[in-house]
């Protein structure tokens, strides 16, 4: 990108270059603006705003589509929000955007270089797998601090990004790879050991169908889940249908092993080695080491309120992200999984697209910046197992010397029963963007964020999430629904190492 973007920002204004196209629209007080075919909903549907549509093209064969929305001056709070993405996907996170734009920032999000939802579009195009991987959120960032101040003639006081999931994979980039762009960071559930968690996959579903004529079916993992709760859930003090810390659980499926035939009810014993493998995560054949943390007792089966292992590798007839291995990996779409080698195949991998994981733990340049790094995780997440969350903290931790020093500007909490950036039967709704606010304009340490779990629109369970390792004590009088009625302390049971 150029180092000044060359437009005044003037509803109606439009821009053609080789490097970028950009689009200028501003909504009324009364109707939707419509120019050059970029339209504006209406501000009854919105607060009145601007919007620049810009199309970056970096470096040869790389085209990002970005749009910021810029909030009234008189509405504006002064500070601006980027925003993340999802999975593999080409889709402009527009919900957080519009969150944001209702709370009064200034917002931005891409669409991460790409168009749809599949990984094809790496295929014979490694621009484009680094612009998914890290350059689109940058350029978005740089282009929107650019925009910010030509519209307002003033910097944002402080500027934020939230992602969950990928998202939250492109917030730990940011941190490690450019500082100094975000004076803070909300990493929710961040899928950044990317090269490992399809690994993770891979050898789930493997595990799941290890015996081709009786696989671990979706319609057991209700049975699973339900054991696991049964067997594990008083270990914290309450029986609240939640797990506190699931690495406490030690529910060994073979509790569930049939008497005789298969049924319903009971587990074959494939099934059980299954489960355990799942529970226990991928290793390396040659040495044993473990490669990706498993899958925790208690994400088997979230209902309708967050999904479980049948979204991704129980009951599928083949691995999750399989094209990721056959596109971006080994160049085959005719690839059979069945062939991969748990320590050759993924040194492949780290040598070819290595780049693409945010895995460094040396985060001094982002503290040094003065940032400030919120991260959560569900601990019932089907999707991204919650142990790299701890792991990558604890990592962080060591290289910055510390938890003490750590903890100065990075807080991990971890959210009981949730699922993968929401839903499951834990309180998982929570508003960690204002924590990190507070944090960073205020100097105000978060020390507990209060979430809640609502049915049918009405909230009916509050619970603090506390910052790791510290979890919620009940104090042992009032409602165990109420956050009020709980304190954020020390652990007392230390989990067994896997």
């Amino acid at each position: 990108m150029p180092e000044h973007l060359p437009f005044a920002i003037t509803c109606g204004a439009m821009l053609r270059s080789a490097a970028i196209l950009v689009a200028i629209c501003c909504s009324s007080p009364l109707a939707a603006a419509t120019c050059e075919g970029v339209s504006v909903p209406a501000a009854g549907t919105l607060p009145p705003y601007c919007q620049v549509k810009v199309t970056a093209r970096p470096v040869p064969g790389s085209e990002i589509q970005i749009e910021v929305w810029l909030p009234s001056p008189a509405q504006w709070n002064g500070k601006f929000v980027g925003t993340g993405n999802g999975g593999y996907s080409g889709a402009i996170g527009y919900g957080d955007m519009r969150s944001a734009l209702e709370r009064g920032y200034a917002t931005a999000g891409s669409n991460t270089g790409h168009d749809g939802g599949d990984l094809k579009f790496g295929a014979g195009h490694p621009e484009k797998i680094q612009d998914w991987a890290f350059r689109a959120v940058h350029v978005m960032t740089e282009t929107a601090t650019q925009v910010v101040s030509a519209y307002y003639g003033r910097a944002a006081a402080h500027r934020y990004f939230t992602g969950c999931s990928t998202g939250g994979h492109q917030a730990l980039m940011e941190a490690q790879r450019y500082p100094a762009d975000y004076d803070g960071i909300v990493a929710g559930d961040p899928g950044n050991n990317r090269i490992r968690l399809n690994a993770g996959f891979l050898w789930s579903w493997l595990a799941a169908n290890k015996d081709t004529s009786n696989p671990l079916p979706a319609s057991k993992l209700p049975l699973i889940n339900r054991a696991v709760i049964d067997a594990c859930d008083a270990l914290d003090g309450i029986k609240d249908g939640l797990l506190a810390d699931p690495r406490v659980c030690r529910f060994d499926p073979a509790a569930l092993l049939c008497n005789g035939a298969d049924d319903a009810n009971c587990l074959t014993r494939s099934q059980v080695s299954a489960v355990r493998a799942i529970y226990d995560g991928a290793r390396n054949p040659r040495t044993g080491e473990r490669i990706f943390a498993g899958w925790v007792r208690g994400s088997e089966f979230l209902g309708g309120r967050g999904g479980g292992w049948s979204a991704y590798f129980a009951g599928q007839p083949e691995p999750a992200r399989i094209d990721f291995w056959r596109y971006w990996v080994f160049d085959n779409p005719q690839w059979d999984p069945r062939t991969f080698d748990f320590d050759r195949d993924l040194a492949t991998a780290d040598a070819k697209i290595g780049y693409i994981d945010a895995n460094n733990p040396d985060l001094k340049a982002f503290a040094a910046n003065h940032g400030k790094l919120v991260m959560y995780h569900g601990w019932a997440d089907p999707v991204v197992p919650p142990e790299e969350s701890i792991r990558y903290y604890e990592a962080a931790a060591n290289a910055m010397g510390g938890m003490d020093k750590v903890d100065s500007f990075f807080r991990l909490f971890m959210a009981p029963g949730m699922g993968h950036c929401g839903g499951g039967p834990g309180p998982n709704t929570f508003d960690a963007l204002s924590a990190l606010d507070k944090w960073v304009g205020e100097g105000a340490e978060p020390q507990k964020i209060v979430a809640s779990h609502s049915t049918d629109g009405a909230v009916d369970r509050t619970r603090p999430l506390c910052p790791y390792p510290q979890v919620a004590r009940w104090t042992g009088t009032g409602s165990t629904d109420d956050a009020a009625n709980f304190v954020c302390a020390a652990e007392t049971r230390r989990p067994t190492a896997q």
